[in-house]
């Protein structure tokens, strides 16, 4: 397996305290292309991370010295590199942990070495490219401004960090207005993936409501729809806002049924339309 001329002589940071697991990890990463750098315990991932500036971290849960959680937050907290979570543990909330703390993928053991070398190339591939098919307007939507181009995101004066998975589902939201998108639909759309565990979806809405709306609490942007999956929303007066242009939204596609228990969002009723609009500078 060989990388596109993308990804060649990419960084990648593998953190494990198991000598095999990383062995092999490191072993297919490597004949994939990839400059492969390694860690086997927290502090020493940290410093790597430091000293090296890896493209991307694999980066194991359960970790001498310092977890994989406590880890990632530290690496998010100076910079955006992307990470993949490795967890031994089948439990879905070691799962959302890891995604809540910044996480943009986990794989959970055991694992095929191949499957990981796909998942790693894609990360980096969404990193560098972003999503398929991009045009280079801004798109604008209730105070926040968008560069696909540049991955820039801001609301209002503030700029605002989003992982590579959050800015990437906030683009395809932002060009699919007032249409109800299931969380199968953004699985594969934003992640690639034909299956896969849907509360993936679930924690990246809940992490991207926390940044673009003012109250997650009740989202005004980002609407559930209950037992079918989210919409768009992009209220009037947001639209006839001094940055905003006047654009066609699109509203083309089905909705797929999905299932979201104990969220605390409002119930909204089916079919009530969004409204958004692009900028050509």
């Amino acid at each position: 397996m060989q990388t596109s001329p993308l990804d060649a002589g990419l960084r990648v940071l593998v953190v494990d305290d198991d000598l095999t697991v990383a062995e092999v990890v490191a072993g297919y990463l490597s004949r994939a292309g990839y400059e492969v750098i390694r860690a086997d315990d927290g502090p020493a991932a940290l410093e790597c991370a430091a000293l090296h500036r890896p493209d991307l971290v694999v980066l194991d849960l359960m970790l001498p010295g310092m977890d994989g959680l406590e880890v990632c937050r530290r690496l998010r907290a100076e910079g955006p590199v992307p990470v993949i979570m490795l967890t031994a543990r089948g439990d879905e909330e070691d799962r959302i942990l890891g995604l809540e703390v910044g996480a943009d993928d986990y794989v959970t053991k055991p694992f095929s070495p191949r499957e990981l070398v796909l998942r790693v190339e894609s990360v980096l591939r969404r990193s560098r490219t972003g999503p398929a098919s991009d045009p280079g307007a801004p798109l604008l939507a209730d105070g926040l401004r968008v560069d696909p181009v540049a991955r820039h995101v801001s609301k209002g004066e503030a700029e605002l960090t989003l992982t590579i998975r959050e800015f990437d589902l906030l683009v395809y939201l932002l060009r699919n207005p007032g249409r109800v998108l299931g969380r199968e639909e953004l699985m594969r759309e934003v992640w690639g993936w034909e299956f896969g565990d849907l509360s993936t979806v679930t924690v990246h809405i809940r992490r991207l409501r926390g940044k673009v709306e003012d109250d997650p609490a009740r989202p005004r942007l980002i609407q559930t729809v209950w037992g079918m999956g989210y919409r768009l929303d992009v209220a009037d007066e947001a639209a006839e806002g001094p940055s905003a242009r006047p654009g066609r939204p699109e509203r083309s596609g089905s909705p797929v049924p999905t299932d979201e228990p104990g969220r605390p969002d409002r119930p909204v009723r089916p079919g009530r339309p969004g409204r958004f609009t692009t900028t050509e500078g």
